[in-house]
């Protein structure tokens, strides 16, 4: 079987991302929810009805732009098409950014993964100094 659905945040999902962020960011907590946006997009990559990636979708209010942060994946579902299904969740956040009329989108690539994948998919990266992504709140 290889079923993806590609779909917006449900009951429980912010928790069971605050769980992926916390492995991954070695005990930090995550994001709180008022900082992230509307449900519709907060997405999930689902591989065999199993979640894999989480990722978040702002969308500008003056300007046609996105910008897609936060991509985590699911540390204790491991699949042999993980990347694969990386450059699957990203097309499919590209394609709902473009029907929501989004015309220019922009990430921070935390991390080699990530940056190859955008890079397939034909995102201009700039790999040649290291990104630092900060934020501070105010």
């Amino acid at each position: 079987m290889n079923k993806v659905t590609f779909r917006s945040f449900q009951k429980g999902d912010y928790e069971m991302v605050c769980g992926w962020w916390h492995w991954w960011w070695k005990g930090e907590k995550g994001i709180e929810r008022k900082l992230l946006p509307d449900d519709s997009n907060c997405l999930i990559l689902e591989h065999n009805n199993n979640p894999l990636y989480a990722g978040f979708l702002y969308l500008g209010k003056n300007a046609p732009i996105g910008y897609l942060t936060w991509i985590v994946s699911n540390p204790n579902y491991k699949v042999e098409s993980r990347k694969t299904l990386l450059e699957t969740f990203i097309t499919s956040i590209e394609q709902k950014a473009k029907r929501e009329g989004v015309e220019f989108i922009f990430t921070v690539c935390g991390n080699k993964t990530l940056k190859l994948a955008h890079k397939n998919l034909d995102w201009w990266v700039d790999d040649k100094l290291p990104s630092y992504e900060g934020f501070k709140h105010i």
